[in-house]
């Protein structure tokens, strides 16, 4: 993994954990790696994990069963969807609205775009 300036190194490894449950990669009620292992695998301190943990625990996306580690949360997908949603319309929407206006695109434009992915994610999918 390879960490950005711009975050905090717990952030980011909590965001790519997040993004392996939004794909399946890890499953509600999953138990996930413990902190040494992660961290040995990251290359990170043991404590930057433990940090990591402890967010999603309070983010309600992991939780802790004593002696036994942390687990993915059962409605965790749908906790980070809608974290993910509000931070999207929150930050990164303005933005690309913004975008959209100065470059002055019109909805024919967006149209195309949008339908030109669409046969694309089809074509993945066969």
């Amino acid at each position: 993994m390879e960490f950005k300036a711009t975050k905090g190194i717990y952030l980011q490894i909590a965001e790519s954990i997040c993004n392996q449950i939004l794909e399946g990669k890890l499953q509600p009620k999953e138990r996930v790696s413990s902190v040494r292992d992660l961290a040995s695998e990251l290359e990170v301190n043991r404590n930057t994990v433990m940090r990591t943990y402890s967010y999603l625990q309070t983010e309600h996306i992991f939780e802790n069963k004593r002696g036994v580690g942390f687990f993915v949360a059962e409605n965790a997908v749908r906790l980070i969807k809608n974290r993910e949603k509000k931070d999207f319309f929150k930050n990164e929407l303005p933005a690309l609205l913004e975008k959209i206006k100065l470059l002055k695109l019109t909805s024919t434009d967006l149209i195309e775009v949008i339908e030109t992915l669409k046969h694309n994610d089809a074509n993945e999918n066969k």
